[in-house]
């Protein structure tokens, strides 16, 4: 077999019984066609042959020309937000239930993985945005996210007031429950659930989508990629405010801070089988636009 990959990491969601059956069945065929592998040391912990190369993610994200994520697209996201920060391929095995981000079945796993390994694969570029809270003119925290953005209340149901200024310049105020800014690879999630568009994944957009918004006139709206978006909190909101990056980061917020969410330099780098349909996998996954006939 040709490699096209020197070096592959392998990630899973710790203490999960498929994961772990999953990864072990990886590392064995890995190191039986000669490849180096690193197993992030979580997963690794978990499983019973403590013989295995490990590494923290980042260390896989340093070393490995490939990381093959096993889990569900949460965990696929969280190992993706980190690894964007390196050039390495990313791609997904589904041990979870919708799996729209992890394109291998665990059941027939082999043979299409042995055609990436081959270079018989596609690549795709997919940016992710970076959420900075300011308070008084100063950074106060921040993080990245895959899928979205959103600014909400602490505790349910409890609206909040603020305004939007795309690139510096007023765009509307708000009484809502907080507002989701999306990616286009967010697109079907959070964002798809509230009522937000899909964008497809070679879109350079963002999607704003208002969360019960306290009026008959707002609706969702879509920017350009690379604007730089701003919400200001109004003085008068309840304290208990955040900003959630892929409903996993949660960033507090005070009435009166700045948030500011803009494209983050780093992209993250799918890795898909030849075969991979993006609209099939809206149809498969969403049940969208399935024929009548």
């Amino acid at each position: 077999m040709a490699q096209h990959y020197k070096t592959i990491g392998l990630i899973g969601k710790p203490n999960h019984e498929g994961a772990s059956a999953t990864i072990e069945t990886l590392h064995t065929y890995l190191l039986e066609n000669k490849y180096d592998v690193i197993v992030e040391q979580a997963v690794a912990s978990s499983m019973s042959d403590d013989s295995m190369n490990t590494g923290t993610l980042t260390q896989i994200g340093e070393i490995a020309d490939l990381a093959i994520v096993v889990g569900g697209d949460g965990y696929m996201l969280g190992a993706a937000r980190v690894l964007a920060c390196y050039d390495i391929g990313v791609i997904g095995v589904n041990r979870g239930n919708l799996g729209f981000l992890t394109d291998l079945s665990p059941q027939e796993l082999i043979e299409p993985l042995a055609e990436i390994l081959a270079g018989n694969s596609r690549s795709e570029q997919r940016f992710i945005v970076e959420a900075e809270v300011y308070r008084h003119g100063r950074m106060k925290s921040s993080n990245s996210a895959v899928n979205e953005a959103v600014l909400h209340a602490g505790k349910v149901a409890s609206m909040i007031e603020f305004e939007v200024y795309i690139d510096g310049s007023f765009m509307f105020s708000q009484r809502s429950d907080g507002l989701i800014i999306s990616t286009p690879t967010g697109s079907t999630a959070y964002s798809m659930s509230a009522g937000g568009p899909i964008l497809t994944p070679n879109l350079n957009a963002l999607s704003l989508v208002p969360m019960f918004p306290h009026t008959l006139t707002s609706r969702p709206i879509v920017v350009d990629g690379d604007s730089e978006i701003k919400l200001v909190l109004a003085n008068d909101n309840h304290e208990n405010l955040q900003v959630s990056c892929d409903g996993h980061v949660i960033l507090a917020v005070m009435p009166g801070d700045e948030v500011i969410i803009k494209k983050s330099p780093y992209t993250i780098r799918l890795i898909h089988p030849l075969n991979h349909d993006y609209f099939n996998v809206l149809r498969n996954k969403l049940s969208w636009g399935n024929k009548l006939y």
